[in-house]
């Protein structure tokens, strides 16, 4: 099932008289929901950058020309739009793959290229179940698991196929291996003074760390941390499971797993003084480097999953939302895509990583790519006014520029990869989201 011309073509019919909606043009919704729907469903600079973003990720499932790698943290925030533009085979061979490249342990790796590519990560990974392709993993972060559980969630539920749970691969099913995956990270990565999952010492979502010997991969130079993104991608990859569960007694056995992840993260993460996440927890101790006051580090893209995990309340999500608004301020960062504010000291990660100074790439840089998740959380919380008027910054630097880049630094100045798909994935799914809501309150008016 194709559905590419129809779909862009809708899109370009609406997009022949583009206007530039300047910010006086976008106060309307100070009126009220009514007024506030009538803008968005009036806004074509929506509709042109959702144009543009479905247009490239009709293009492949690579992260970006920066990348010619399938990721799989990527491909879980842009897979639902990429439904819309491909036929469904595609997509179920690509998440395949992911199964194939499956470790014996359970591992999962972080993407894949075909193995005829001219590939230089000094550890590949290898599968007798699929020669046509070579893994690679950056070991610091722990997400590329819950990842790909919460990617094949997606297609499931849109595609409506449920036998893709049960597909052969390689003596295993689809719904088998996802389960041995958590089993990877329970036996693997679980601290259990905390009862949470572990990885290294990195900046926030990041999978960059502050290892001068390697900075991707964990080593003897590593340090053993737990984070809210790590965690709260995992209660979102257990729900997502229950929901996958063939019967009632497995779906039990997530719902139960997940529920105590949730009150583990409220009891060792979250701050009550501050009311916002810590940073880190340090069950080896806390390393030297850390000579700074780390709590005061306020980590936006964990807190962004955190809220889509529903880990805070409606009350504590506004606050939060506000908080961003302000390190957004006091950063003097373009938007909401801000990954935390203040940032890590110069010199804090190693030279060869693109973060020794503030504000660069995950230290400090604005990335749509979380920017425009936390829309989308404002958008099912009910905060469409505020969603609204905090993508406005993302719309308009992608009209501008002509491309989704991967981050943004100082000054609105496009950096890292051009036609970045997971800033175009989540741009496209805030859109939808922002006119579905908009176009049930324009019918509740009439």
């Amino acid at each position: 099932m194709k559905r590419t011309n129809t779909a862009l073509a809708a899109l370009m019919a609406l997009a022949g008289t583009l206007c530039s909606c300047t910010k006086t043009e976008t106060q309307s919704w100070y009126d009220g929901d009514k007024e506030l729907a009538a803008s968005i469903l009036s806004d074509s600079t929506l509709t042109k950058v959702e144009l543009m973003g479905r247009q490239l990720l009709s293009k492949g499932y690579n992260a970006g020309a920066g990348y010619h790698e399938v990721w799989i943290r990527d491909f879980n925030t842009f897979v639902e739009t990429v439904m819309d533009l491909v036929p469904q085979t595609e997509v179920r061979e690509a998440l395949t793959v992911f199964f194939r490249l499956q470790q014996p342990n359970g591992e999962i790796v972080d993407g894949y290229v075909p193995s005829t590519t001219r590939f230089s990560d000094p550890v590949p990974y290898y599968s007798d179940a699929d020669t046509m392709h070579i893994g690679f993993k950056n070991t610091v972060e722990t997400d590329q698991e819950t990842s790909l559980i919460q990617a094949v969630r997606k297609y499931v539920e849109k595609s409506g196929d449920r036998d893709f749970l049960t597909l052969d691969v390689a003596g295993e099913t689809v719904y088998e291996r996802l389960a041995r995956a958590v089993d990877y990270l329970m036996t693997e990565k679980y601290d259990t003074g905390s009862g949470l999952i572990t990885g290294a010492l990195t900046a926030d979502w990041g999978d960059v760390e502050n290892d001068t010997i390697n900075c991707v991969d964990f080593g003897e130079g590593s340090t053993v941390t737990v984070d809210i993104y790590d965690n709260a991608m995992m209660v979102i990859a257990l729900r997502d499971l229950s929901h996958m569960a063939p019967d009632g007694q497995e779906a039990a056995k997530w719902q139960k797993m997940e529920a105590q992840f949730r009150k583990n993260i409220r009891r060792h993460l979250w701050d009550d003084r501050q009311e916002r996440f810590r940073p880190h927890l340090y069950p080896e101790g806390k390393p030297a480097a850390i000579y700074f006051d780390e709590e005061q580090i306020y980590y936006h893209g964990g807190t962004a999953i955190a809220i889509e995990a529903d880990l805070l309340t409606a009350e504590e999500v506004r606050k939060v939302n506000n908080d961003m608004l302000e390190n957004v301020r006091l950063s003097g960062m373009p938007s909401i895509g801000l990954t935390m504010y203040p940032t890590y000291p110069k010199d804090f990660f190693p030279y060869n990583c693109g973060m020794k100074n503030p504000f660069n790439y995950q230290n400090g840089g604005d990335w749509t790519w979380y920017g425009g998740r936390m829309i989308q959380q404002l958008v099912r919380y009910g905060m469409v006014g505020e969603a609204y008027q905090e993508i406005r910054p993302m719309i308009d630097r992608v009209i501008v520029n002509g491309d989704f880049y991967e981050w943004y630094g100082k000054g609105n100045r496009p950096m890292g990869s051009r036609a970045y798909k997971g800033s175009a994935g989540v741009l496209c799914k805030a859109i939808r989201m922002l006119r579905e809501w908009a176009e049930q309150e324009a019918e509740s008016e009439n």
